[in-house]
């Protein structure tokens, strides 16, 4: 005997998949998830593969992607023409990506750590070295 499988309401399926209902509403308008069909009285039906494409999306937000680059996952996800290196490349050039981040949150931590030795901290505002090498300087 099959079991038929009950719809589920926007709000199970954002208590499953860990995120807020205007999250969903959001994954729908930006097209990474389609829009469910409705009932009668108008609620959104949603399946188990909605929760799993959101945990996908989340999982992935987590790692950095962006939504354009989630979205051209899902896509590569379903072309039979793609292949786990095509995956791979992706990943790869996310990884450059964050080094590329490390490298400018280092130079940027570096500059603030050496403006923070020129400063005692016991000089009123209007002399905080700080403060002035923030200063734009051109006039």
């Amino acid at each position: 005997m099959s079991r038929i499988l009950e719809p589920l309401t926007i709000g199970k399926v954002a208590r499953l998949a860990g995120v807020g209902v205007e999250t969903i509403r959001f994954y729908e308008r930006e097209g990474l998830i389609e829009e469910p069909p409705r009932s009668a009285s108008g609620y959104r039906q949603y399946s188990k593969e909605a929760v799993a494409r959101i945990r996908f999306i989340k999982r992935a937000k987590e790692l950095g992607f962006s939504l354009k680059e989630i979205k051209e996952l899902l896509e590569l996800r379903i072309d039979p023409e793609t292949t786990c290196e095509d995956i791979r490349n992706r990943a790869k050039a996310k990884i450059e990506d964050i080094d590329r981040k490390i490298d400018s949150l280092l130079k940027m931590k570096s500059v603030l750590e050496r403006l923070m030795a020129t400063c005692r901290g016991r000089e009123p505002v209007s002399e905080c070295p700080i403060l002035e090498a923030l200063e734009d300087r051109e006039k």
